[in-house]
């Protein structure tokens, strides 16, 4: 629902051009809780719909309070990657396509992009495929048993240009400390962005966590079973940078 703008007023601006609420940008830092998605509408196709309808009891996880069986979730022992927000999900649905022998678990809490997700996993017939409907922040302190993940992808998070917003990036100090809890010795976190001045912060806080290592001198080689996106795809022929980052879990 969006609110009318009194005059003179000014507001922050997500990625996409969806205004903040003045309020929660001049929050304190201190009173902000770390989200991995930015709050957005966005209108939703009827296949989508569909999908969410007839799909969607049989690949979203509702969110839980506690860690479910992951081994009968998927019906077999396999390792885990957790992706933070899909989006649309086309490159989360070719990377389980590529990677069959490997379980995903996927965070997005837009129900346009959940149920283009549920369309793609419905059309691949991908059964290493699940979807998590929630911050993903929230999922991994309640839903992933420590030390389980073998890998956690975050590809194109929003950069939040403007200086005074880069606090609300999601790759800070803090959360990565966190985050590498859930990650396996020898899992991987491996991030991609095409905002240049996010990935030079991302490379200071990975290489600073003491419990990662990075598997490049510096930016990595974009790994094939990336995929390119349409939007990056536009942007590398505009002469646009994308950068990769792969760190290792000690």
């Amino acid at each position: 629902m969006c609110h009318p703008r009194a005059p003179g007023t000014r507001h922050a601006l997500d990625r996409r051009g969806h205004r903040m609420s003045e309020e929660q940008d001049n929050k304190p830092v201190h009173e902000r809780r770390i989200k991995s998605f930015v709050k957005r509408g966005g209108r939703m196709g009827t296949g989508q719909i569909k999908a969410l309808q007839e799909l969607a009891p049989k690949y979203v996880l509702p969110y839980s309070a506690q860690a479910p069986d992951w081994d009968a979730v998927f019906g077999r022992q396999a390792p885990r990657v957790l992706e933070i927000g899909f989006g649309m999900g086309d490159a989360t649905a070719k990377i389980a396509a590529t990677l069959p022998q490997l379980d995903f678990i996927g965070c997005e809490v837009h129900e346009a992009g959940v149920g283009a997700l549920l369309q793609r996993i419905e059309e691949g017939q991908l059964t290493n495929l699940r979807i998590v409907q929630h911050d993903a922040v929230e999922v991994l302190a309640t839903m992933i048993p420590k030390a389980s993940l073998q890998g956690v992808h975050l590809f194109f998070p929003d950069p939040w240009h403007k200086k005074r917003h880069h606090k609300r990036r999601l790759v800070q100090p803090a959360f990565i400390a966190d985050l590498v809890q859930y990650i396996q010795p020898g899992g991987y976190f491996h991030a991609a962005t095409d905002w240049e001045p996010y990935a030079q912060q991302m490379l200071e806080v990975l290489s600073a966590e003491p419990a990662l290592q990075n598997t490049a001198l510096g930016f990595a080689p974009k790994p094939e079973y990336r995929p390119l996106t349409k939007f990056e795809a536009r942007g590398l022929r505009l002469g646009h940078g994308v950068w990769d980052l792969v760190f290792q879990r000690r």
